[in-house]
């Protein structure tokens, strides 16, 4: 059963964080809106209509990520707005009066925190990876009528796929070409076809495959003592199919600068047994990952002490100083996940982590209550 105090900064904490996520968001929105607005109206002979669908299409599902990024912000602010108001309206000091200790009144503003990081949690490993082709597509080409070549993405058993073209709207490959390789990297075999047709899982396969037309197939032999021996071609009788698990959501995804990011733990555990792509930026992601939440509680904790007072006085100044710090931690962070891993250690990544820590635990113990 909460207690009145509780139900009352409970009020108060969802109405700012409404507040504040509504205000970053639409900030953030109106931000890269100004920045890109002319590569929405790029496509030759597109009408206003057209232009605001696809500006509506994009950013609804670009909020998601957005979303992520600003979340640990978001409650920050929700949570400091929620203790200025109150110190400023002298409810902190009433309630220091009837005994209640200040760690007292941080618990359900500590507990919302870890409310909102499970909605941060929510978003990044279920909600983002189901709209993640959505998420990858251009500023001018958000309706996917523009096709374009794929080159060279890693399949299964290590295989490369590459096409002269992939159409996003018939979710067709073109000219495709499979290069499958051995355990030492050498291209055992090569499967080409002129056209491909995408098959989804169903009740009988597991996996999905491509329909191929007019399909070619050069293998190699290879043994431990002639290495690769002679070419043989041979054409595939028709229906040809090519099991893959590049479906065309996720060619669209992988065409995606910093595709890794849009995936779930899982799907990025998944990616990095079978191997082939950069595993340094895997564990990076998986790193980051982990810290995100983290980090979001170290902020909020750093900021708790700027309010956490009974005097009225210098709420701005205190504010501002809060500003300075959590803004030191965010800004911290986001250098540290823009520095590109040579190896798969990502103990930069956590660095923020401990001293900002390290930081708020000492903060806190200071507090006059």
């Amino acid at each position: 059963m909460l207690s009145v105090l509780n139900r009352y900064m409970l009020r108060a904490l969802l109405f700012n964080y409404a507040v504040a996520l509504g205000a970053m968001l639409s900030l953030y929105v109106a931000l890269d809106m100004f920045v890109n607005l002319d590569e929405f109206t790029e496509q030759e002979g597109v009408t206003l209509t057209a232009v605001i669908t696809n500006i509506v299409s994009y950013y609804s599902a670009n909020l998601v990520l957005y979303f992520s990024q600003l979340s640990g912000a978001i409650t920050l602010f929700a949570c400091s707005a929620t203790l200025a108001r109150m110190r400023k309206a002298n409810e902190l000091t009433a309630v220091l009066a009837s005994g209640v200790s200040l760690y007292r009144v941080a618990t359900p503003v500590v507990a919302f925190g870890l409310a909102t990081t499970g909605l941060l949690v929510l978003d990044t490993e279920w909600v983002i990876p189901s709209v993640a082709p959505k998420i990858a597509r251009d500023h001018d080409d958000v309706d996917g009528s523009r096709a374009y070549a794929v080159l060279f993405l890693h399949d299964r058993d290590d295989a490369l796929v590459s096409a002269a073209r992939f159409d996003p709207r018939t979710r067709d490959l073109h000219r495709l070409l499979v290069l499958q390789r051995d355990a030492d990297g050498n291209v055992a075999g090569m499967l080409e076809a002129d056209h491909a047709t995408w098959q989804p899982p169903d009740l009988v396969r597991e996996t999905g495959r491509w329909q191929l037309e007019r399909a070619r197939l050069t293998s190699r032999e290879v043994s431990a003592q002639a290495g690769l021996g002679p070419r043989t071609a041979r054409r595939v009788t028709h229906p040809a199919y090519y099991e893959s698990d590049l479906s065309p959501d996720a060619i669209q995804v992988r065409q995606s600068e910093g595709w890794v990011r849009f995936l779930s733990l899982s799907q990025l555990r998944q990616l990095e047994r079978r191997g082939g792509s950069n595993l340094a930026e895997i564990a990076q992601v998986k790193h980051a990952r982990h810290v995100a939440p983290i980090l979001g509680i170290v902020m909020l904790l750093l900021g708790l002490p700027f309010f956490l007072d009974r005097s009225p006085a210098n709420i701005l100044t205190d504010a501002g100083k809060c500003m300075i710090v959590c803004g030191l931690c965010y800004v911290s962070s986001f250098v540290a996940q823009s520095l590109r891993a040579e190896t798969a250690s990502a103990l930069p990544l956590w660095i923020p982590v401990f001293i900002f820590g390290t930081l708020a635990v000492v903060m806190l113990d200071r507090i006059r209550t």
